[in-house]
């Protein structure tokens, strides 16, 4: 579709609700999409386009191709991009902004939910700094693969409504074929929003942001005694639970950054993300975080001090709401000392699932940390693992599987009597047990080496066949189906991807 053919399309209709937009104007920068050139549709995600109560025929349609590209503006729409800050690897930046991407509006879903509708890739804005604005195809599709995995397993996350080609070239190290991701999430507030208002001194700003996330996200603190601590309480809860899954899934995100931590309690910004096959702590794929800052097991560390960087920001609305520099203060570090224990209580009551565990004791603890230092001296699959056990919680003669993860099969050996005799103290069936840690440990995972796989067709024959085999099989991650053992299966040394890349 030509920029010729576009000046005949029928507007698109899509039931805006914005609220956003009616913030004031020091929150964003009004800026329409830039246009592509012959903007083809890759893939439209039918489910998510139906909880949304859009019309898929008319999004698949060329008017609808077209705003998904950027290259026209649907009716109700008010296209922005957000202002905001954020530490970046710990350096902070007073103005980052959304520099390649647009915000078309909001929409309320079936579901009773408000959810943003954002262009990824979109073209310049005031925030591109020195950016072209755009986006490559590979970057992309690995967001479309990874957000909708997310999703799938069961982990909060912005979600991928579709992907479009532009016909246009990007320029990054080579010349590539650019697109545009659709995204849609709860919002895109971000811990960068606040500290944005925090650096200008803008307490009137900080306010109204704070009194917004609160009436659209943490509705409990709308009539809590102390709203802005109630709405701190909230942000450490969700984001403390969020990183807990994170880590039952081996998931690393790679850029923590506070701009790209969400005050939804999504996960968000799915730039240099990949997921562990070989169990080792540090691990680190990112080809940025030269010093490990958002390695695997840095993740919680590194969740806290955003939200320490958040507490900071609405300091002020604390000392006015508890009487006192003193007694606000206070109250930030009582909210922040709180993650820890929900981070601890996400994590342990997950880990104890994946070993088919439903009460606790006191020595699960030391049985969990034991396996898995065995896993990492053995470098044993992270996700087979856990899933193998789910077949040797059927029945002793599942250990096989296990064993086979282990380069040493007798470190599973001295671990498997411990387990036993726990599972041996619940009252479940080991058929019963099985079918819950089957629910609990996913088979199937986006691995890197099948990602770079899919996104290598895409980028250099335009063949999309491996993407829409690789999201089909992650749509049921849970479910072991005969003849998909490639996609569990840990990548050969040949096919090993050690670094992961952002793509901006």
């Amino acid at each position: 579709m030509s920029l010729t053919e576009d000046r005949d399309l029928k507007p698109l209709r899509i039931p805006f609700a914005n609220s956003y937009a009616r913030l004031p104007e020091n929150f964003y920068a009004r800026v329409a999409p830039t246009p592509v050139t012959t903007p083809r549709l890759v893939k439209l995600n039918l489910q998510l386009a139906d909880l949304l109560g859009l019309d898929a025929e008319a999004l698949a349609s060329p008017e609808g191709v077209a705003v998904l590209a950027g290259s026209r503006v649907a009716e109700g729409s008010e296209p922005l991009a957000m202002a905001y800050a954020g530490h970046q690897f710990g350096y902070f930046v007073r103005q980052l902004g959304d520099g390649r991407t647009n915000l078309l509006g909001e929409v309320v879903g079936r579901d009773g939910i408000r959810y943003d509708i954002q262009l990824k890739g979109s073209g310049r804005t005031p925030f591109s700094r020195n950016g072209d604005g755009r986006a490559a195809i590979g970057p992309v599709l690995r967001e479309y693969i990874v957000s909708e995995a997310m999703a799938t397993l069961g982990v909060p996350t912005t979600r991928s409504l579709a992907a479009v080609t532009t016909g246009q070239a990007v320029f990054r190290e080579t010349v590539l074929p650019g697109a545009v991701l659709t995204r849609v999430a709860a919002s895109h507030l971000r811990v960068g929003t606040f500290q944005y208002f925090f650096a200008q001194g803008d307490v009137a700003a900080l306010r109204r942001l704070a009194d917004y996330a609160i009436e659209r996200h943490y509705s409990e603190a709308a009539t809590a005694t102390r709203r802005y601590r109630a709405f701190l309480d909230g942000v450490v809860t969700r984001q403390a639970k969020l990183v807990a899954q994170w880590m039952l899934l081996g998931f690393i995100h790679g850029v923590m950054n506070t701009d790209n931590t969400s005050i939804s309690g999504e996960t968000i910004d799915y730039g240099p993300c990949a997921f562990m096959e070989a169990y080792h702590p540090r691990t680190v794929f990112s080809s940025i975080d030269h010093q490990g800052r958002y390695s695997y097991s840095n993740q919680p560390n590194a969740m806290h001090w955003n939200l320490a960087r958040l507490a900071e920001t609405i300091l002020p609305l604390l000392v006015e709401e508890e009487g006192g520099d003193e007694a606000g203060l206070a109250s930030a570090y009582e909210s922040l000392e709180q993650f820890g224990k929900h981070y601890e209580a996400a994590l342990n009551t997950g880990m104890r699932r994946k070993l088919g565990l439903t009460t606790e004791q006191e020595s699960d603890t030391s049985l969990i940390e034991d396996l898995l230092n065995r896993m990492m001296e053995q470098r044993a699959d992270y996700t087979l693992t856990f899933r193998r056990l789910c077949d040797a919680a059927a029945g002793a003669e599942g250990n096989a599987g296990v064993r086979s993860m282990f380069t040493s099969p007798a470190a599973f050996d001295e671990w498997e009597p411990r387990w036993r005799q726990r599972l041996a103290q619940e009252n479940l069936s080991p058929e019963e047990r099985a079918a819950l840690m089957r629910r609990t440990n996913p088979i199937y995972i986006p691995r890197n080496h099948l990602v770079e796989a899919a996104l290598e067709a895409a980028t250099e024959k335009q063949d999309f066949q491996p993407f829409e085999d690789l999201l089909q099989v992650l749509a049921q991650p849970y479910d072991e189906r005969p003849g998909l053992e490639p996609y569990a299966t840990p990548a050969r040394p040949e096919e090993y991807v050690s670094k992961t890349f952002c793509g901006t």
